[in-house]
């Protein structure tokens, strides 16, 4: 475990994405951060540095995940990759022994679960966030604190329309939050399940909160929370206009990682 005073070595997963180069560049900005490995199946072989800032650093793209934490002696390694492969990432990261931060959706409870109990067993700390934009933990909160008082709610959730999984981790987060601030099922709905006019719609339904995907260009990541009760609609919104404003979430991560306990921390939010 890093000490406070001590530079981190990290690793970024995914580092060659829209997510990982952002990344990147946050570790090299930070003097109490070093970049230690680059990992990546797009690139191989090019220095990460000329890839996300023109300069290169020394530090080639490796496609070999387990061969580049063991080589870099990585104590963090930050994955933004795809849901269809962070699940094997991450083991091997703790097989490792090294902490993951993850940021990476796609996550059911029984995988989170499986990597719960590897990282206790590997006695080391692991942070899975579905959103680690600051702004996005506070309209998860307020929105907490606004299912008390209203009969229903729904979310939707918009994203560019190159994201993998619908709905988002975010909007699945926030649901559950919702649903356990409540304390309660909300009332059934006048209409239980309206009738489908067309198929194809993303989205679904959670314990009684439907939750709407929009998949389009131009789109970062967006989402809405609209409660609803007589007479009035009350509505929480938070946007990220660019992925710069998952970084500082991410720095936090990374930062403190080293010094949770052993297991799963889920969210940003019990960070803050």
């Amino acid at each position: 475990m890093a000490r406070k005073s001590e530079t981190i070595r990290v690793a970024v997963v995914g580092a060659c994405g829209r997510m990982g180069r952002e990344v990147t560049k946050g570790v090299l900005s930070r003097p109490n951060l070093q970049l230690v490995a680059a990992v990546d199946v797009r690139e191989v072989g090019k220095d990460i540095g000329e890839i996300v800032d023109g300069k290169p650093i020394g530090i080639p793209v490796s496609n070999d995940l387990v061969a580049a934490l063991k080589e870099s002696g990585a104590q963090v390694a930050v994955d933004f990759t795809h849901p269809s492969v962070v699940f094997e990432n991450v083991k091997a990261m703790l097989e490792c022994g090294v902490a993951p931060v993850v940021g990476t959706t796609g996550w059911t409870p029984d995988k989170v679960k499986v990597i719960d109990r590897l990282a206790k067993r590997k006695k080391l700390p692991a942070i899975i966030a579905p959103n680690f934009a600051i702004g996005a933990v506070l309209m998860m909160k307020f929105a907490m604190e606004a299912a008390k008082y209203f009969d229903k709610v729904e979310i939707i959730e918009l994203h560019h329309d190159g994201k993998a999984d619908a709905p988002s981790g975010t909007a699945l987060r926030t649901a559950e939050l919702i649903l356990k601030a409540r304390g309660k099922p909300f009332p059934e709905p006048k209409v239980k399940k309206p009738e489908v006019m067309l198929d194809g719609v993303l989205g679904g339904e959670m314990d009684g909160i439907r939750i709407h995907s929009v998949r389009l260009p131009g789109l970062v990541a967006h989402q809405e929370v609209i409660f609803g009760t007589v007479g009035q609609v009350l509505t929480i919104r938070h946007d990220s206009l660019s992925r710069e404003s998952f970084i500082p979430g991410v720095l936090l991560a990374i930062e403190k990682v080293l010094s949770l306990p052993p297991g799963v921390v889920f969210g940003l939010e019990n960070l803050l």
